[in-house]
């Protein structure tokens, strides 16, 4: 497989503009094992083998164990998430699948009995980053590094 383009050097405007809400992400105090989670589930469900590849790497470097990342799409049956990563992750598939699932009133309010608005807010904010990213990652065909 090739690269189709790179959109980061034909738009750094639109790079640097996708850089500001990961930032703000990174720097919201989310937990990170937690942003490790919502970004490597979203990128399983979108297929983005670049994505996939750096966060799942990423994940292991903080300390992630190869079993939760393994069980991460059966995780509704695996006894080894939180109550707070469970609703999180719930969320992310909602909002990944939203043309399909409409984030149903009980996945919201599974988040709203673990998180505070602002928190639920900030990883919405997670999820639309990756799942932006995944989108630009898919499309133009940005290949796996490492």
């Amino acid at each position: 497989m090739e690269a189709r383009m790179d959109v980061y050097k034909l738009l750094p405007g639109a790079f640097n503009a996708m850089m500001g809400l990961q930032t703000f992400v990174n720097e919201s105090g989310l937990d990170k094992t937690l942003t490790e989670l919502i970004k490597i589930r979203a990128s399983q469900i979108n297929g983005c083998a670049f994505c996939l590849n750096m966060h799942t790497r990423e994940a292991r470097q903080m300390g992630e164990t190869e079993q939760r990342i393994y069980a991460l799409p059966a995780w509704e049956e695996s006894p080894y998430y939180t109550e707070k990563e469970r609703a999180a992750l719930a969320l992310t598939e909602a909002v990944t699948l939203i043309s399909t699932s409409r984030v149903p009133d009980e996945v919201y309010k599974a988040a709203q009995a673990v998180f505070t608005q602002q928190e639920i807010a900030t990883i919405t904010m997670a999820i639309v980053a990756i799942n932006s990213w995944n989108r630009i990652a898919i499309t133009s065909r940005t290949l796996p590094q490492g």
